[in-house]
């Protein structure tokens, strides 16, 4: 990626475009121009000092439909003067990981005047979308030509403009030689091979590489469960008693996994920086309103809501309506559960080789069921939680994924549960748990890569077949793919990616002992998983902006929960197994005593291992310690030299 050096010229006419802003068909012209002056203006005037100009000229938009596109980009030093105000973290000459700053740029690798690729295009991008929201009113009351669009001063002008639906979107754009370049070392090429994650966070950013990172590592993970699981499956179906082995190993397995994975994230993100990069405070999420205030901590002008209204509409409204959601996760269950008795006693009765091939049916019907129900809630859930107006992101996206988990849990594992500790049926648990694994992990290839890649491949081409009509005189190539992009899908976050993996973890871990082929069929659909997220990324979706982050955050503990659960649930099924059951035919009481004291202990020898294995490797330990150590030395050296400028404070006394 090509960035000019230019000082900080924002009326340069040529620049590279990084990123795409969408305005609204009827948007005035007066709004226009003070939204442009407000984007190319110098930082003390209150502007975010970027370069800007339309997609189109005038003769162009008289040509061709009138597209209120803009493109987006910025100097290098603008781009430099922000990797410090973000707090970049960046390796020096030294190999230390330290924050970027402009005045000693020359002491990090791979600085140099000429060297366009110090930043990655993700961070080149990253770095203007923090601009461009951080452009705030001044003494502006409303947005030029829209009196309705109240402003205050410190607010924010992209979220308005968003909100009041001036500004339709803000996306970057694609590289389409770096991006051939990362698809050919990705996924075109189909052999088995380490993705290039490092690659990957170079053009999507980290939290898409810690993803992808994570899909990889579970995939290797799960190998070894699925080798010891096939003999399981082939020669030992019945004996649930040697299923202790086997469920122990499950145990250890997922215990020892989830713990090696954050020393190897540790390692990942330090080496990008991610992990020493100090957290910014946080500012109130786009959809947060309330009463105009001041901040106590900040001082700045900002919408203030009681949080006694907050807890009152979660409590009230939403915790009984995620109630409610439950209670009709269970009643379909139930249903679930009566279509399966009249296919039995169909099957029964006939014996024929159609009514056996009809034994499945309800399973599959209930696995769409629980597709298309966990895909409503997350609309519902979605809408909620927005309506619970919470400040900041981090405690929308806290209590989205709590809501979001439960009913997901229940409504896909609450049916293995009932067969399991209600029914007491083996047979109709590993066939209901085979055939809901399988028909999840079908449903959400097609429904996430393979659908809306077949219907961007269709707008495609009529996009080129439009462009190819076109007489103007212009840069069609970017045209092209700048209308092609803007209707793309947005791509929403790893939340669903991670939920997907998250239940596959459950499928696995929680009734291993019955159904030990699941990590088999896991692994197969993970290798196709990478491929598909892969190209829903890349030709699927908009590219995202990239987001800094350091870990997979609230995921972790998701899957240590689970893990936690499937101890549980192993030792149950196990103590439930007519073979260990022969073993006290007289006192049932002494095998559920033992069931517990096996439970207890595994969960002990669970924990030990989480406290035994370090969550960072002992040389990541050491220079995060040396970077504290130095920031504290530089802390005392300011200090005495203030000390020695001033004087003692009594001087002045």
């Amino acid at each position: 990626m090509k960035v000019t050096s230019s000082a900080l010229d924002t009326c340069e006419s040529s620049f590279t475009p990084l990123v795409v802003l969408e305005l609204a068909q009827d948007v005035k012209e007066e709004t226009k121009e003070w939204l442009k002056n407000r984007i190319i203006s110098k930082k003390e005037d209150g502007g975010a000092q970027l370069l800007f100009r339309p997609l189109l000229n005038k003769y162009e938009k008289e040509t061709l439909e009138n597209q209120n596109l803009y493109l987006v980009g910025a100097s290098k030093i603008t781009l430099l003067l922000g990797a410090e105000a973000m707090g970049l973290v960046k390796e020096c000459n030294d190999n230390t990981m330290r924050a970027f700053t402009y005045g000693t740029r020359y002491n990090f690798k791979d600085f140099d005047d000429d060297n366009d690729d110090f930043l990655t295009m993700a961070e080149c991008q990253f770095i203007i979308k923090h601009e461009l929201e951080n452009l705030r009113a001044r003494d502006e009351k409303m947005i030029p030509g829209y009196p309705q669009a109240k402003l205050y001063p410190g607010k924010s002008l992209l979220r308005r403009l968003l909100t009041s639906g001036i500004v339709i979107q803000v996306f970057p754009l694609h590289d389409n030689e770096a991006l051939k370049k990362l698809e050919d070392t990705w996924y075109t090429r189909f052999t088995l091979k380490y993705q290039p994650i490092d690659h990957i966070r170079g053009y999507f950013g980290e939290t898409i590489a810690l993803y992808f990172g994570f899909l990889e590592y579970f995939t290797v993970a799960l190998i070894p469960m699925a080798v010891i699981g096939l003999p399981y499956y082939l020669f030992v179906w019945e004996d649930y008693d040697k299923y202790v082995i086997f469920a122990s190993f499950n145990l250890i397995w997922s215990t020892v996994i989830l713990e090696v994975w954050k020393r190897g994230c540790a390692n990942m993100t330090y080496r990008w920086g991610t992990l020493v990069m100090k957290r910014q405070f946080e500012e109130p999420r786009p959809g947060f309103h309330g009463v105009l205030g001041i901040n106590p901590v900040t001082g700045r002008k900002e919408p203030l809501y009681p949080s006694y209204k907050r807890q009152l509409r979660i409590y009230l409204v939403s915790l009984p309506f995620v109630c409610l959601c439950l209670y009709f996760s269970l009643y379909v269950m139930m249903i679930y559960f009566d279509m399966e008795a009249w296919a039995l006693s169909l099957h029964e009765n006939s014996g024929s080789e159609w009514t056996s091939v009809l034994l499945y049916v309800p399973s599959i019907i209930y696995a769409i069921v629980i597709e298309i129900m966990n895909r409503l809630y997350r609309y519902a859930a979605e809408f909620l939680t927005s309506w619970e107006n919470h400040r900041l992101e981090s405690a929308y996206q806290n209590h989205l994924i709590l809501k979001v988990l439960v009913f997901n849990f229940l409504n896909c594992f609450a049916s293995l549960f009932y067969i399991a500790f209600v029914l007491r049926d083996m047979k109709l648990l590993r066939q209901s748990l085979a055939t809901l694994l399988i028909t999840s992990q079908i449903l959400n290839q097609i429904m996430e890569s393979l659908l809306p890649y077949w219907l961007q491949r269709k707008h495609h081409v009529q996009v080129k077949r439009k462009v190819q009509a076109l007489k103007a005189d212009i840069d069609a190539t970017l045209y092209e793919q700048v209308v092609l992009e803007k209707e793309m899908g947005t791509y929403l976050g790893t939340f669903d990616d991670y939920l997907e993996l998250f239940l596959q973890f459950g499928y696995v871990s929680l009734f291993s002992c019955v159904y030990p082929l699941a990590a088999a069929f896991a692994v197969l659909n993970n290798f196709t998983e990478v491929n598909s997220d892969a190209l829903k990324m890349c030709r699927v979706l908009k590219r995202p902006f990239s987001e800094p982050s350091a870990n997979i955050g609230v995921w972790q503990l998701a899957f240590e929960t689970m893990s936690v659960i499937s101890v549980v649930t192993n030792c149950a099924l196990i103590g439930m197994s007519p073979q260990v059951n022969a073993l006290f035919p007289e006192s049932k009481l002494d095998l559920v005593l033992i069931v517990v004291a096996v439970e207890h202990a595994l969960l002990a020898l669970k924990f030990v291992l989480a406290f035994a294995i370090p969550d960072k490797p002992r040389h990541i330990q050491m220079k995060l310690a040396r970077l504290e150590f130095e920031s504290l030395e530089a802390l005392k050296q300011q200090a005495l030299l203030a000390l020695y400028v001033w004087g003692p404070v009594s001087d002045f006394t």
